[in-house]
């Protein structure tokens, strides 16, 4: 279990109703040959080119992807994903969905890469006579056999002479033979490294806010006692960044992690952040995503700033999709007042859902005579916890577990601490609890989960060096997911 949260949910292995098996045999009887060759190549990064090679239909593909455990009958989202991407959008009804269902869930649960999505568009541009030159300047690489843009495009890459971060041959070729197809590198690139534009405020809640703003501390704390609170009344709540990886080079694949991804998504967008989510980020990426939000002009005009990594892990660090062992305070530190003027003196969240070592936590029966804690010497998981985070105010750190110990996910539902925390945001903001208030109630909601056999549990950790109570206005709206 090195390196990894664990999924004691079970392993499903392809079991799904009849009734689902007999949607897919429906879907399969719409789709094509051609059909099926834009799914399998839209699948790339979810089955091996062995078992896609056996598919010679599309109910075949479904069987492996079930199989596989990336598609069930209880989440169908990647099989709609493929369909509406693959420009099948009149078959998405057979699950459940409209397109317009699937545009408002991309953002948080995509699983194809923006690189396969690139490529597809691509093929779909290239005719046959631009295909047929694309052959001839990759001569040197290419076969002689009969091809389709797809089957090029796919060549290229197996070759490694194109790559999501290895994009100059494409370039050279469409510069070369189809210019008008650079618009879609281009739309890639910004896609790839996008700062989500900042939604529209209502004018009347602002109005609300300010009123809300002017009677404080009475009503706004509802009682509390009178603390020092950061403000959280500027034009915008702040960015919120996920990172959710889903697959790796050799380690497991995180099933299950979509959802964690969604949840974070709906509850800070929910809060008024500007959230942005990133799939399968690689060691460069990540540091290109750390740069520019360090950077951020945003962040002058925000409240707070929230970072999400969903992800495996090892003691004080987490792995990239291309398994880069990074330390956690290397992520946090980019965002110190030093490098990251605009944050200075406001509440800077990491919230870190990855196993942090490979002992597994078992349940003890509480006895009262137990050694005093006030005047027991604080173990060495704390210590290191603690130097995660720089030596200056205003961070907080929530790890899904304590430091040498595994944490938990389920294959369907999600990890137990990242949808303890989105639940207990969910129900507390409200109530005018403060976020430590807050991570103090997941610590006791993730304690008292245990596996279906109740020999394994998981006990979360934030630390912090916050200096003011954080307390998130409470949004006018209901929460909806």
């Amino acid at each position: 279990m090195t390196a990894r949260d664990q999924s004691p949910g079970g392993s499903w292995k392809g079991i799904c109703s009849t009734k689902f098996r007999e949607t897919l045999l429906t879907i399969d009887g719409n789709l094509g040959v051609q059909d099926v060759e834009v799914l399998k190549f839209l699948c790339q990064d979810f089955l091996s080119h062995r078992k896609l090679g056996e598919c010679q239909s599309a109910w075949e593909l479904f069987d492996q992807l079930l199989i596989e455990e990336q598609l069930c009958e209880e989440d169908p989202f990647l099989l709609a994903e493929l369909l509406y991407t693959s420009r099948q959008k009149s078959l998405l009804k057979y699950l459940g969905y409209t397109k317009e269902r699937v545009q408002q869930l991309l953002p948080a649960r995509r699983r194809i890469s923006l690189f396969r999505n690139l490529l597809y568009e691509l093929s779909e541009g290239i005719d046959s006579e631009h295909l047929k030159r694309m052959i001839f300047l990759q001569r040197e690489v290419v076969p002689k056999t009969e091809m389709t843009s797809l089957s090029f495009l796919a060549h290229l890459e197996k070759k490694d002479r194109i790559g999501e971060d290895n994009l100059t041959t494409l370039e050279n070729l469409c510069q070369n033979v189809a210019p008008n197809l650079l618009k879609n590198i281009d739309k890639y690139k910004r896609e790839k490294t996008s700062q989500a534009v900042i939604p529209p405020r209502n004018q009347k809640m602002e109005l609300l806010n300010q009123e809300e703003e002017q009677l404080k501390p009475v009503s706004q704390f509802n009682g509390m006692l009178e603390a020092a609170v950061y403000r959280m009344d500027r034009k915008h709540r702040g960015y919120c960044v996920i990172v959710n990886n889903h697959s790796f080079i050799s380690l497991a694949d995180r099933n299950g992690t979509h959802k964690d991804a969604e949840q974070l998504f709906y509850i800070f967008q929910w809060l008024g952040f500007t959230v942005q989510v990133y799939q399968n980020v690689t060691e460069r990426h990540l540091e290109d995503i750390l740069q520019e939000y360090k950077s951020h002009p945003g962040h002058a005009d925000g409240d707070c700033f929230v970072f999400c990594v969903l992800t495996h892990g090892k003691l004080g660090a987490v792995y990239s999709s291309d398994e880069a062992l990074i330390p956690i305070r290397r992520i946090v530190s980019h965002f110190t007042a030093q490098q990251c003027p605009g944050l200075a003196d406001k509440p800077k969240l990491f919230f870190i859902q990855a196993c942090q070592g490979e002992h597994i936590q078992i349940p003890v029966s509480i006895v009262p005579d137990a050694l005093n804690p006030e005047h027991a010497s604080p173990p060495a998981w704390e210590v290191n916890l603690q130097d995660s985070i720089p030596n200056e105010a205003d961070f907080l750190l929530g790890l899904a577990t304590v430091p040498g110990y595994v944490s938990f996910r389920h294959v369907l539902k999600g990890s137990w601490y990242i949808q303890s925390l989105c639940n207990h945001l969910k129900n507390l903001v409200p109530r005018r609890e403060d976020i430590l208030s807050i991570l103090t109630a997941v610590n006791n909601d993730v304690s008292q989960q245990a596996d279906r056999l109740g020999k394994k549990k998981q006990m979360p950790q934030p630390a912090f060096t916050l200096r003011k109570k954080l307390v998130f206005p409470i949004p006018k709206e209901a929460f909806v997911s």
